[in-house]
């Protein structure tokens, strides 16, 4: 992990076309501006490890009917 220091306005540059800007600094929390294409998934933490649903449910099919859950 690479930790670095950062003040408002600043920027870091990821594989040269993922942007992430500091934004505003209030307290302990932190504001980040996010510019990246639109084929690279941009997602919270707590967000990415959450299942999704299809995930969570198996769906069985015999003959047409649903058989499982």
């Amino acid at each position: 992990m690479l930790v670095l220091s950062r003040k408002v306005g600043e920027r870091l540059v990821i594989d040269g076309n993922i942007t992430v800007e500091i934004v505003k600094i209030q307290g302990n929390r932190i504001s980040l501006g996010i510019v990246a294409p639109s084929n690279v998934k941009v997602l919270r933490g707590e967000l990415e490890r959450t299942p999704t649903i299809e995930q969570v449910v198996e769906l069985v099919v015999e003959d047409g009917l649903l058989v499982a859950c």
